[in-house]
């Protein structure tokens, strides 16, 4: 693993002692989210989209419908900035303005091209679906061929990219500290509970073995 060149695009310009730009802390962060916000511009005007991906090397496949402007917009090229954002906790300080979150966060900036071919977009899919529900993929019948249709991926090459992490107690200032005030980090756990059974589901059938691994871990 190496580290994205410093740029003008992804260079970090306030508090930049929380930079990385390491390939390890960017995929990280992005290993551990759920939901990519994707920035772009249409006809002039910018737009944000929660999509949900998966990463393979210095590629985050983003999925959505074949006809989604979205989709549309990344197969053609098309510059786009994407954010994943994992709160780890509020930090009260001893005043207002020093009061702040815990948090790891990766930009990261690229072009997108459409993948193409059923084996190749079925592929992509399991990587996205691995990301989300490891193990489930095997666990379920085939995509039908109307769904693959209907469904389109986006391999987006990160181009350059940087990492914020912002992690510890409140840094107030010196003369703060003499405040009769508590202060410290309320931690925020990103937590999957314990599964719900659907309503239809047949009788006798038990938890996948994929749900159950998943049930209680931290994200």
């Amino acid at each position: 693993m190496g580290d994205y060149a410093i740029n003008e695009e992804n260079k970090v310009r306030r508090l930049r002692e929380k930079a990385r730009y390491d390939q390890d802390t960017v995929h990280g962060v992005l290993d551990a989210g759920l939901v990519a916000h994707v920035a772009f511009l249409q006809d002039g005007r910018p737009f944000v989209m929660p999509m949900i991906y998966g990463r393979e090397g210095e590629t985050l496949y983003l999925h959505g419908g074949s006809k989604a402007r979205i989709i549309k917009l990344l197969e053609s090229g098309a510059p786009v900035c994407v954010n994943v954002t994992l709160l780890d906790g509020l930090v009260a300080a001893r005043s207002a303005f020093s009061s702040s979150m815990n948090y790891r966060s990766a930009t990261i900036f690229g072009t997108g091209s459409l993948v193409e071919g059923e084996s190749e977009k079925l592929r992509t899919l399991k990587i996205i679906s691995d990301h989300t529900f490891p193990g489930r993929w095997e666990e379920l019948r085939a995509p039908l061929d109307s769904e693959i249709k209907q469904t389109g991926v986006v391999g987006l090459h990160i181009e350059s990219a940087s990492a914020k992490i912002s992690e510890g107690p409140p840094d107030d200032e010196d003369f703060d500290y003499d405040i009769p005030v508590w202060a410290g980090v309320l931690p925020i756990v990103n937590q999957l509970g314990t599964a719900e059974d659907d309503p239809r589901l047949l009788t006798g059938v038990s938890l996948s073995p994929s749900i159950a691994a998943l049930e209680g871990t931290r994200r």
